[in-house]
């Protein structure tokens, strides 16, 4: 067996929650390894829906260990309530099912409070963040005065820290913003009930991943967001605060780049954003509110309609080379089912030129228009499909259209949102 990561290769949404899901059956144990509870996974087994922020969407198997790495930050709160809403539905979630990392840094009150006031004071030319805290925890975590999970353990290190951040947040957020200033006191008798209740969770994860691997485990590593909105290559500044790319496995986990094996990148069979931003492939007509309908393409996090679109194969080709993608997993085929013909985006034209790939600048690429190859559709339902052999003719050539530009192979295509509507052609774990 070995070590897989999934990552996405558009802007989010792509359905890694579904695909982690299905290899967490295989895996010892899943590991989130960035980004907060900005992003949601939804899971649909046996007709019950189950979204989840923070916590890994392994957590249905009851034999599967889940981590949360270093990379990512963690809101206490939500953390909890998603065990007590697991808790509600009979699942029982404690130290041995779940860890965190001891190094992960925790979202507080005033970084929820500074990501409102500044996406209120941008106005028209606001990111489309989530207002969860995500990137001024970040800056918390690289200006090195953020809170991590350790410091629940030392209460009297855990007062100061609050003491010193909301002493500058505020001033912050009165002098700049003309917000209300927040209260120590408050926040911190919140946070040492919390530390009460979360400090049984804290791990050393990276150690507790080393002693896996040595052990010859089978570990499955979970992204958040897409390649897209990673804050190094995606298209900045309408990112996320962090590394949703595979490399960032290593990084937001504690382990070595030698320890990874397959590198899966889920490819929803059109394209979705959320938020402001560029986004050449955009339908705004009734194909594109035919395939948010159908789809259901709205935020598990925030609710907000997402933007619909052909496939870009730009986008995806850019993903393979930047994660060094092994596989691929198509999913939501099944939402093209009924469109003929259907649009696949292979090129870019600007200014008359025709590009290949992805223009760095921003005021180039809200300007370029998309270069389509025409592809039959089909009618079909395809939700009973269990090998690529019972898809419909058009939509197996659909597939391999895939796969001819961007030369790896589709190893799991999704034809409906539950656990079992789903074609494995080739396993991930296998690929040694």
């Amino acid at each position: 067996m070995s070590n897989v990561v999934v990552v996405g290769t558009q802007w989010g949404d792509e359905g890694k929650g579904k695909v982690v899901d299905l290899l967490s059956a295989q895996a010892n144990k899943v590991v989130r390894f960035q980004g907060g509870n900005n992003a949601g996974h939804t899971l649909v087994v046996n007709g019950e829906k189950s979204i989840f922020h923070v916590i890994p969407s392994g957590i249905l198997y009851t034999d599967t260990r889940c981590l949360i790495g270093n990379g990512v930050v963690v809101d206490p709160e939500v953390f909890l309530e998603e065990i007590q809403g697991l808790f509600d539905k009979g699942i029982a979630v404690n130290p041995k099912r779940i860890g965190i990392s001891e190094r992960a840094h925790l979202i507080m009150p005033y970084h929820k409070a500074i990501d409102i006031a500044r996406e209120k004071a941008k106005g028209a030319s606001k990111i489309g963040t989530t207002g969860r805290g995500i990137g001024p925890c970040y800056e918390d975590k690289v200006a090195r005065v953020g809170i991590r999970a350790i410091d629940l353990t030392d209460l009297d290190i855990l007062k100061e820290k609050i003491r010193a951040n909301v002493k500058e947040k505020n001033f912050y957020l009165t002098n700049f913003f003309g917000s209300k200033p927040l209260e120590y006191e408050f926040i911190t008798e919140k946070y040492l009930s919390i530390a009460h209740e979360l400090s049984p969770f804290i791990v050393d994860v990276s150690m507790e991943l080393d002693v896996a691997i040595r052990k010859g485990e089978s570990i499955l590593f979970e992204g958040a967001q897409g390649t897209q909105l990673d804050i190094d290559h995606g298209t900045y500044p309408y990112v996320t605060s962090s590394n949703p790319v595979a490399a960032n496995a290593c990084i937001g986990a504690g382990i070595g780049p030698k320890s990874l094996d397959s590198i899966v990148g889920i490819v929803k069979a059109y394209t979705t954003r959320v938020g402001t931003g560029p986004f050449v492939c955009e339908l705004v007509d009734e194909t594109g509110n035919y395939l948010q309908e159908k789809g259901q393409e709205f935020g598990a996090t925030t609710g907000r309609p997402r933007r619909c679109g052909w496939l870009d194969m730009l986008v995806v080709r850019y993903a393979v080379r930047l994660n060094g993608l092994t596989h691929l997993a198509i999913t939501k085929l099944d939402i093209l089912t009924g469109l003929d013909p259907i649009n696949l985006c292979i090129a870019y034209e600007y200014k008359g030129k025709r590009l290949e790939n992805i223009p760095a600048q921003l005021s180039i690429l809200e300007k370029c228009s998309p270069v389509y190859d025409v592809i039959d559709g089909w009618q079909e339902d395809i939700s009973g499909a269990h090998t690529f052999e019972d898809l419909p003719h058009n939509a197996q050539a659909y597939v391999k259209k895939i796969e001819k530009l961007v030369g790896i192979p589709v190893s799991i295509i999704s034809v409906g949102s539950e656990r079992d509507e789903t074609i494995v052609c080739k396993n991930p774990f296998n690929n040694k």
